[in-house]
């Protein structure tokens, strides 16, 4: 089995464990960054509210198809992301235009590739929401629709183009990642530089610095802070044409949303529901790159053996 597809899988799986841990934070991000009231509620507060109506499993609405999707994602990714590493880096460190070319390689293809099953997860998070707001009596448990039952609600309603709603914006939102492994890239070869020049000046001639698993838990988390404050505007226009919102399939394009929402709902528009996105990004990338790490050493030596 070639280091590429051994990455692949170690990603989906540690990219599954992370997604479970993390989900009623995505959930909570992406109620919000598609309402389009002007009332603003605590995470606190929106956690009763959809405990009062949905019940406790109601923070996990669409945890299945975020399940798949994550897998797919990161296995993709981690695919094409070390196949170009392999065939740039050629044993010397990634310089940083050589980081910022594989990301967008690697993340054009996922996006490309996975955005059906974010279409699917995010009509999920939405569904009871859009059923509350109709309903005479919005304290009723709203009925819940499985992933097959919301691929064919999207598929009898809109078509199958509609699995590619949001395309635009998530591949603007290529960025996202190219950031986070860029920094992770960067900061990772800084930290090793660093404490491999220690172990030298100690006298350990031939001696270079490893890593543990802490250290890729807070450089994962540091990167994707960096990468998601700086394009969680994108993933509220995504979100909202993903749900396939009346309003948002009006945007002419991605920045067309964005002006629409600065005009319409002023600056915190574009950063609804970026709080817990934070959290849960910071969260998810930190356990990934210290999960994905660790299952790919234990897979490599499990096939060697």
């Amino acid at each position: 089995m070639s280091d590429s597809v051994i990455h692949a899988v170690a990603g989906g799986a540690a990219g599954i464990v992370a997604m479970t841990c993390t989900y009623p934070l995505i959930f909570l991000s992406t109620r919000a960054a598609v309402e389009t009231k002007n009332e603003s509620k605590t995470v606190y507060q929106a956690v009763l509210d959809i405990i009062k109506r949905e019940g406790p499993l109601g923070l996990y609405s669409g945890l299945s198809s975020s399940l798949l999707g994550i897998a797919v994602t990161n296995g993709v990714y981690y695919y094409f992301y070390e196949r170009s590493r392999g065939i740039v880096q050629k044993g010397k460190a990634l310089s940083t235009p050589e980081s910022i070319l594989i990301g967008i390689i690697a993340g054009s293809a996922t996006t490309i590739i996975s955005n059906p099953i974010w279409v699917v997860q995010t009509s999920q998070a939405v569904h009871t929401l859009n059923q509350g707001e109709s309903s005479p009596d919005p304290s009723k448990t709203a009925k819940k629709l499985s992933m097959w039952e919301t691929i064919q609600t999207i598929l009898a309603k809109d078509g199958i183009g509609a699995f590619w709603r949001g395309i635009g914006p998530a591949l603007v939102l290529v960025i996202n990642p190219v950031l986070q492994y860029t920094v992770f890239e960067q900061l990772k070869n800084l930290l090793i530089a660093r404490r491999t020049t220690k172990l030298r000046a100690a006298g350990a001639a031939a001696a270079v610095a490893a890593l543990t698993d802490w250290d890729f838990f807070l450089l994962g988390a540091l990167s994707k802070l960096v990468a998601t404050a700086s394009t969680y505007p994108y993933i509220v226009v995504k979100s909202r044409l993903q749900a396939g919102q009346a309003h948002a399939l009006k945007y002419k394009s991605a920045l067309d949303g964005l002006l629409t929402i600065l005009k319409d709902e002023g600056l915190q528009g574009l950063y609804k529901g970026v709080g817990s996105k934070l959290i849960q990004s910071v969260l998810t990338a930190a356990i990934l790159f210290a999960g994905q790490r660790r299952i790919y050493e234990i897979t490599k030596k499990t096939i060697s053996g």
